[in-house]
This record gives structure tokens, sequence and C-alpha cells, in this order.
């Protein structure tokens, strides 16, 4: 099959025809339709996500399954699928109390070092990104990170809520546990922070405001539910967020994963408000807040790991939001590109002119 390969760290992905594995016991083999570029792909290529090439990247996922394996009950050939990073081994603590988001047990899903790997060239493994590798037009994943969903579904779109949709909507709906008439401020309108934004519209907030230095971003942070924007770039973000709320928000988001960024939405909420890390911060970077500032206002600092998901229960009912008209899923779309043009999409994502590119697979 053909899928694009990280070679070495700052390089460009290579376009290659590797060798793809048979699916075994509770492994799905899934015929990749479409697959969003995210961020955490490009910090992987870029060396802030230190991980050893060759690898075949890609975490953002919808197609269809091919073949499953023999210990396979829940999906067959032909189902629509949406892939997810947070794959879980079902009986690990973290599983059983309901938050396999964090399960810490995934190695188990692996292939050992015995066995045929489940991506290689000439006999050479690949490293597989997340459990997904999505780069690809096929991808082999464990069955414990796959989820069915609707056939009327578009698989585009559906490919969006495999993480930068569920991670945005779960902050807010599910870690942050916004209510109706609170306010936030989300730092950072890229697929995240949009969806972010929708999951505190959905969640009925009352006031949301987004924060960008790309006015063309604010305006469609606009349209999917923000009340009012905020250009980093030409004005002072902290004040102006202080002097539109009385002193500041319920909730901050960071969506980006910058230590300024960090530190500027903690100064934006008020005594007794919480600041909600998102963004993927690299590795090796720590985050200074006042210590005295937390105790005596109250302030809280939690972090949401991929929305603190349940991504079989949450996901189709993503899906159904959007069927529904509630989640807006097309205006995210930025722009589409062949696997041949993925190169393309990663510059274009690093130089903030697409909110969400999607590479999209020829499967006739």
């Amino acid at each position: 099959m053909k899928a694009a390969v990280l070679r070495a760290i700052k390089t460009p992905l290579e376009i290659e025809e590797i060798s793809i594995s048979k699916p075994k016991g509770r492994e799905v083999l899934v015929r990749t339709s479409a697959s969003g570029i995210c961020h955490s792909d490009l910090h992987v290529i870029d060396g802030l996500l230190p991980m050893p090439p060759p690898m075949v990247l890609g975490h953002e996922p919808a197609g269809l399954v091919e073949q499953v394996g023999e210990d396979v009950t829940e999906f067959k050939p032909g189902d629509h699928v949406i892939g997810c990073l947070s794959q879980f081994c079902g009986h690990c603590n973290f599983c059983m109390s309901g938050s396999g988001n964090l399960c810490d047990n995934t190695k188990e899903l692996n292939r050992s070092r015995k066995e045929e790997p489940r991506l290689s060239k000439d006999g050479v493994p690949m490293q597989q990104f997340a459990g997904l590798s999505s780069f690809a037009e096929q991808m082999l994943i464990p069955a414990n990170g796959l989820v069915k969903i609707r056939e009327d579904m578009p698989l585009e779109q559906a490919a969006l809520i495999g993480c930068g949709v569920t991670t945005g909507l779960g902050a807010a709906i599910n870690t942050a546990q916004i209510r109706p008439g609170q306010t936030a401020v989300v730092i950072g309108c890229g697929g995240v922070g949009l969806s972010i934004i929708q999951g505190c519209r959905m969640a009925g907030a009352g006031r949301i405001i987004a924060v960008d230095t790309f006015a063309w971003k604010l305006e469609l942070a606009a349209t999917l539910g923000a009340t009012d924007v905020v250009n980093a770039s030409d004005r002072d973000a902290i004040g102006k967020v202080l002097e539109m709320t009385s002193g500041g928000v319920d909730f901050a988001f960071e969506a980006i994963g910058l230590k300024a960024t960090v530190e500027q939405a903690y100064a934006m909420i008020r005594r007794g408000g919480t600041l909600v890390l998102v963004g993927v911060v690299p590795l090796g970077v720590s985050i200074e807040l006042p210590a005295i500032d937390i105790v005596l206002s109250q302030k809280r600092v939690i972090g949401s790991m991929m929305g603190s998901n349940r991504f079989r229960i949450d996901m189709p009912r993503y899906v159904e939001a959007y069927m529904n008209g509630i989640l807006k899923l097309d205006e995210m779309i930025s722009e589409r590109f062949s696997l041949d043009d993925i190169n393309i999409g990663i510059q274009k994502l690093r130089d903030g002119k697409v909110a969400r590119g999607v590479v999209v697979f020829d499967n006739d």
C-alpha cells in the first residue's frame, strides 16, 4: 500500500510503497477514507514530541472495515468506522473506573517483537503512530481503537471527530463540565480550539471569547459559536479579556501548547476560575504560574487528555449532533489534499493557513 513515511526529523514525509500485515486476534484492517492533519503530527515531524523514525504518522481517521481478526465480534467488513488514539485495554483501573482515555496498559494491544510487524518495508519494521498510522491507504488497528458509526455520515467530516473534535468538545463538556451561562475564553482557533468553542456553545456558555492572531480564524470562530473575538496580534489580549468580563472568565482553554499562551490563559481567569490545558506542550517545557494566587484566589489548573472521552459513547453522539445540524464540521475543513500532496497540507498547518486540512483517499 501507499503511505507517507517519516524517515528523519524535520524533513518532509516520503510517499512510499510499504507492506501491511493481515489482521489476527483482536485486530481490524481498515481502508482509509480520510485523515485529518493534526498539530500532534506536526510536533512529531518537528521533533517536539520525540519518536523514532521510520514511522507512518496520522491519527485522525475514518474509513471502511476490510477484514477482521478471528477474535473480533463487534465489527464486520463494510462497517463505517472512526479510529481513535484513546485505545483501551478494558480491564485496568482506569478502564474499569470509566476513564479509558487514561488507560496505561495499551502495550498489550501491540504485537510482540517476535511477531510479524503490522507495518514494514523490505522486512524492516516501521513504527505505528498512536496505534493508527492513518497517512496510508490502509490501517491495521486494535479493535479497541475503533467505533462503528452510521453509514450516512460523510467520512471526511467523520475523520475530524477522530481527534480534534473529540478533544475540543470533550474539553468543554466532559473535562470542564461548563454549565449554562458560564463564561469561557479559548486561546488558539485551529481545529481543536474551534471544537472547544463549539463545545462551549453546545453546553450553553453565556459568553465565549475566541483569541488568535489570524483574523480569518477569528471570523470562523464567530460563525461556530464565539460571542466575542480578540486579535492578540494588535492588542493586549489579557487586558481586553479582563475588561470584557469585569475581572476574568470562569474557564480559560489553551489549545496551542505554548508556554506563553498557557500563562496568558491563566491570567484571564477570575477568582475561583479554571485553566484547562488542552494543547500539547512540547516535552521538557515547564509552565510558570503564581502559586500564591492559585491558593488565595482558589484557581484550578487541570489537564484534558483527548477531551476526557469515552469515545465509543461520545463519537456516535457527535455524529448525531452533526447530522442534526448542531455540530458544524463542514466549515472546519479548510482544504482537502491527496496523499501525494500531504507535505503541502502539513506546511499550511505550520503556517496557520488551515483550520483543518484533510487527506482524502480515492477508494474507487
